[in-house]
């Protein structure tokens, strides 16, 4: 099969490899759609943490933003998983330690990260292994590119549960990417007042083409502190700036990471009696995530600008875009649409 290889920083290719076989308690997915990232940018480039600390390295064969149709399945799984359609969580804990035994596999010291962590195989390939513990299944009303946005979505609304936000709460979301403003989609289906802070005038004018108004630089940004806080960018001033800003007993969430450390002032947070929340992953936000796209509650398919084959993969990875929108999807098997 064709799968997108990074062989080093700034090297990649498409080559034919072997398809996976599904082992024991596993299951193959012939991959529809597959999303890209930050973090497969930064494989790319060679600025991916995780390669410095040795849970990856090259060859890797990115994709953790994926959805499919299974295809095979291995001893010990339900046969009734062929030919659905599915995504799945990203984080594969070892299912033995305390941490994967109490739902905490996503932290797992041991766990494997789809196209990511300790060498598993990622979806910018035709095929894909998975465990069948980590599928969820997807319902007719979830189409590919939904299908693909889950994983993020997920992630999103985890940081949107987090800031806990409801009917005449605000909540500012710093970062106005796709994590943003997904998380900036759920907050608004929870009824919260969204604003969104960016850097740029093209990413605020398309915030606005979505329905978010109140979307602005930090020169313009209203002086009222705000209920709730979502860190989703990867500025390492705006944890800070987050904690200065909220409302005294508010709640501060951080989704990005950035290149160097954050440093906050733990005496505001403390005399501000603030809630600090990071958030790792769309573990445990999954299947709410595909309830609320099937429901049509929240709609992200405006963020994908483009679905390309494996082929562009490599310009996508170096920052090409396609209009405004912040997401670029992969069709493994197919080209452009």
């Amino acid at each position: 099969m064709r799968a997108f290889v990074i062989t080093g920083p700034g090297r990649s290719e498409v080559v034919e490899v072997d398809p996976p076989v599904a082992g024991a308690g596993q299951v193959v997915v012939d991959v529809e759609r597959a999303g890209v990232c930050g973090t497969d940018m930064e494989f790319l480039s060679g600025d991916m943490a995780y390669l410095a600390s040795g849970d990856a390295a090259y060859p890797v064969r990115i994709g953790h933003e994926w959805c499919g149709v299974v295809s095979a399945v291995g001893d010990g799984v339900d046969r009734g998983w062929l030919g659905r359609r599915v995504t799945g969580d990203t984080m594969l804990g070892c299912g033995h330690c305390e941490r994967c035994t109490h739902g905490r596999q996503h932290l797992c010291a041991d766990r494997y990260e789809i196209g990511i962590r300790h060498g598993w195989p990622g979806a910018l390939a035709e095929k894909l292994p998975v465990p069948a513990k980590a599928l969820f299944a997807l319902p007719d009303a979830v189409g590919p590119t939904l299908g693909a946005l889950v994983e993020p979505g997920g992630n999103a609304l985890r940081a949107v549960r987090a800031a806990d936000p409801a009917p005449g709460k605000s909540v500012l979301i710093m970062g106005p990417g796709t994590i943003g403003l997904l998380a900036a989609m759920f907050a608004r289906a929870r009824g919260a007042d969204v604003h969104l802070l960016g850097a740029t005038v093209e990413s605020l004018a398309f915030a606005r083409e979505l329905g978010f108004t109140d979307a602005w630089t930090r020169d313009e940004l209203p002086s009222t502190p705000f209920d709730a806080i979502i860190d989703a960018t990867n500025a390492a001033s705006l944890p800070a700036f987050a904690v200065d800003r909220v409302e005294p007993g508010g709640r501060v969430v951080c989704i990005g990471i950035s290149g160097e450390p954050s440093l906050v002032d733990t005496r505001q947070a403390v005399l501000k009696d603030l809630t600090l929340v990071g958030i790792l992953s769309a573990s445990g936000g999954l299947g709410e995530t595909i309830e609320a796209y099937a429901s049509k509650a929240v709609d992200p398919r405006p963020l994908v600008a483009e679905t390309v084959g494996l082929d562009e993969a490599a310009d996508v990875l170096a920052g090409r875009r396609s209009g405004a929108a912040p997401k670029i999807h992969i069709d493994p098997r197919g080209g452009a649409s």
